[in-house]
C-alpha cells in the first residue's frame, strides 16, 4: 500500500570513504522508503569542522549514485543551517534547561571513574556560580552547552511519559514500545564554545524540519533514541518511528568502521565489483 506520507532518511558524516555499512544502512532506508512509496531524503551531517571534507562528501554522492540510490534535492548539509539548531539551543537555554560545562573530556572521565560504580556511571553536573561563570567566559576558557537532565526533569514534570515506538530491533531485543529512558545517557553535551552543535541536538532538529516519520539506522544508535526523545519533548517536536537494523559486521566479528580501515565502497568500485553484486551481498 503506497504511504506518501512515508519519509526517511540516510544520514552520513564525511568523515572518510562509506563502506559495505553504510551501503546497508542506506539501502535499507532507500528499499523501505521505495516500499511504501514515500520519499526518501539524504542529509550530509558535516558540523565536525576538523574531520569532515569535500571529497569525501564528493563521494558519498558518488557512492550512492553507484549504488543505485536516488534522492530528493536539494541536500540538506548541517554547516549551511547553523542558525537553526542555534535557535534550539537559545530555546532550551532560556529555559533553564541548559549550562555551561569547563570540564574537559579527561575531568569528566576521571569524575566517572571515581564515582561509586566507576564506569556504570554518567556525567551529572551543574551550573557554576553566577560570578565564576562569568570570569572564565571573560577569560576564554572553552566550555560546552550541556542538557541538564534535572531540570529536564521538572519541566516535563518527570520522565515516565517519554517512548517511542522501535519497529526494528534494539541490541537486546527491544521492540514495540519502548520507555524512554534519557538519564542512561547522563547530561549529555549540546554544543560546544568551537563547534555550534553536537549531534544529539542536530539530528532532532533536521529530522523534524525534514518531516521524517521513520529513523531507520544501525543499532549501534539505539541507546542515542533515548536522548534524542527527550530533547523531541523538550522542543515540542514530533517522535519519528523507529527502525534500528542488525549491523554488518566483517569476518572477525567486528562491526565495519572506518576508523578500523574497513575497505570503501570506492575501493569496491574500483575493484570491478557492479553494485549489482554489492546489493546481492547485502541482502538486497
Amino acid at each position: 500500500m503506497s504511504d506518501p506520507g512515508f519519509v526517511t532518511r540516510f544520514a552520513p558524516s564525511p568523515t572518510g570513504y562509506l563502506h559495505r555499512g553504510h551501503a546497508l544502512s542506506a539501502l535499507t532506508a532507500f528499499e523501505a522508503a521505495r516500499a511504501a512509496g514515500g520519499r526518501f531524503i539524504l542529509r550530509i551531517e558535516d558540523i565536525d569542522r576538523t574531520r569532515c571534507r569535500p571529497e569525501y562528501e564528493a563521494a558519498v554522492y558518488e557512492d550512492l549514485a553507484w549504488l543505485g540510490l536516488e534522492w530528493e534535492m536539494p541536500v540538506r548539509r548541517q554547516s549551511d543551517h547553523m542558525a537553526d539548531y542555534s535557535a534550539a539551543l537559545r530555546e532550551l537555554s532560556e529555559r533553564g534547561l541548559t549550562y555551561r560545562c569547563f570540564r574537559t573530556r579527561r575531568e569528566i572521565a576521571e569524575a566517572i571513574e571515581s564515582a561509586p560504580h566507576g564506569a556504570l556511571e554518567v556525567f551529572r553536573g551543574a551550573a557554576l556560580p553566577a560570578e565564576e561563570e562569568a570570569q572564565r567566559v571573560a577569560a576564554g576558557e572553552p566550555y560546552a552547552w550541556r542538557l541538564s537532565l534535572a531540570a529536564a526533569e521538572r519541566a516535563l514534570g518527570g520522565f515516565g511519559d517519554l517512548a517511542f515506538v522501535e519497529e526494528g530491533e534494539g541490541p537486546g531485543g527491544e521492540h514495540g514500545l519502548i520507555r524512554g529512558r534519557p538519564e542512561l545517557g547522563g547530561d549529555v553535551v549540546l554544543a560546544r564554545k568551537d563547534v555550534g552543535v553536537a549531534y544529539h541536538l542536530a539530528v532532532v532538529v533536521d529530522d523534524a524540519l525534514q518531516g521524517v516519520t521513520h529513523v531507520i539506522r544501525g543499532r549501534d544508535l539505539f541507546e542515542a533514541t533515548h536522548v534524542q526523545r527527550l530533547l523531541q519533548a523538550l522542543l515540542a517536536l514530533p517522535t519519528p518511528a523507529y527502525d534500528h537494523h542488525q549491523l554488518l559486521t566483517g569476518p572477525d566479528g567486528r562491526r565495519f568502521a572506518k576508523r578500523d580501515g574497513a575497505q570503501t565502497l570506492r575501493e569496491l568500485r574500483g575493484s570491478g565489483m557492479t553494485p549489482q553484486a554489492l546489493r546481492a551481498e547485502l541482502g538486497f
